[in-house]
């Protein structure tokens, strides 16, 4: 299937896709580059301070291009920059949340945003409205900043964590959604913990939807 690059900004990540690709996606290798520092930095400073920082992780998770089909980017503050440096990479360059942004757009509307760390918000809603843009759609997009929950992830409470994002979700009204959208991959833990949400509403998460993308252009592209 090819080989595909992928570059995180938490360690916590890896497994998470290397069980999806188990389970969705056999036969696809995956490369982790982990890079701890990028999403603080972008937070205090802003996504334009790491641009230098993010184009050296994607050399080096990209391997110069030796057998990497791909690169998916799983951190929605920095996405945006990853996808815009891939055009000098020599290889295709995924943000984890632009098939995600595609998906709310499609199912409604009112997108109403949930994130744990400010700095997603603006990516991410951009993001929809420019999906939407390009699908004809009108959406109006609403961001609720669940500022707790980050402190638990990273204290390293995987379950508190995805408990507190699974409370702001269900404090969404049905009135102010036609779609609920996790900004960040860590989020994904949270979808199963909402059924009666997703009952009502999509709840979406980047990770599955994110690497199927990736995974079909590494597939794709003959190399690897």
């Amino acid at each position: 299937m090819g080989t595909l690059g992928v570059l995180h900004t938490s360690p916590v990540h890896v497994p998470v896709f290397d069980g999806l690709r188990d389970s969705d996606h056999p036969g696809l290798e995956l490369r982790h580059h982990v890079v701890e520092g990028l999403l603080g930095r972008a937070r205090r400073e802003g996504a334009d301070a790491v641009v230098p920082a993010v184009r050296d992780a994607l050399v080096r998770v990209a391997g110069g291009g030796d057998g990497v089909a791909a690169v998916l980017c799983t951190c929605s503050t920095i996405g945006g920059v990853a996808e815009a440096l891939g055009a000098d990479l020599g290889v295709p360059v995924v943000r984890v949340d632009r098939p995600m942004a595609a998906a709310a757009v499609a199912a409604g509307s009112r997108v109403v945003v949930i994130a744990t760390v400010a700095s997603t918000v603006g990516p991410t809603s951009a993001l929809i409205e420019e999906e939407a843009l390009r699908a004809g759609r009108d959406v109006s997009v609403r961001a609720v900043v669940v500022e707790e929950a980050w402190e638990r992830f990273e204290a390293g409470d995987a379950v508190g964590y995805a408990e507190s994002v699974a409370r702001a979700v269900r404090a969404v009204r049905d009135a102010d959604a036609d779609v609920i959208v996790l900004a960040q991959a860590s989020m994904a833990g949270a979808e199963a913990l909402v059924p009666e949400v997703r009952a009502r509403v999509p709840v979406l998460s980047s990770p599955r939807l994110g690497l199927a993308s990736a995974a079909a252009l590494a597939a794709g592209s003959g190399r690897g």
